[in-house]
């Protein structure tokens, strides 16, 4: 890992548990520690449990198209619980859906490492 992007605590969450599996490989290639999820509910939940642990989560990568609570409505309900985290939006689709507009970066999907490594270092830096 560049000496540019410091070991970073994130919070992964994609419902498809081989593309989860795929990008929690590749942040760990990268230097970084991953908690993974698979359901927006189960994200929140952990995100509690840090921030209650007193652990932090430096960034938020979701899956935007998932059962029961999609990438975006995570987004608004996460940064409820830590305002101004940082979040990556990983989605197939180029736009939102009309009354998405939610300040996250982008990922779009598929994603190799490189852009992965890139939009983390976009987010996080500004």
């Amino acid at each position: 890992m560049s000496d540019l992007q410091p070991q970073r605590r994130i919070l992964m969450v994609d419902d498809d548990v081989l593309i989860a599996m795929t990008s929690v490989d590749m942040l760990e290639e990268l230097g970084h520690k991953v908690i993974e999820a698979h359901s927006g509910r189960e994200a929140l939940e952990l995100l509690g449990k840090a921030i209650d642990s007193g652990d932090r989560i430096d960034l938020l990568i979701t899956d935007f198209s998932m059962p029961g609570m999609n990438g975006a409505e995570l987004a608004v309900q996460a940064r409820q619980i830590v305002p101004g985290l940082p979040i990556l939006l990983a989605s197939g689709y180029t736009d939102l859906p009309d009354g998405m507009d939610i300040n996250v970066g982008r990922l779009g999907k598929p994603y190799s490492q490189e852009d992965l490594a890139s939009e983390i270092a976009k987010v996080l830096v500004g």
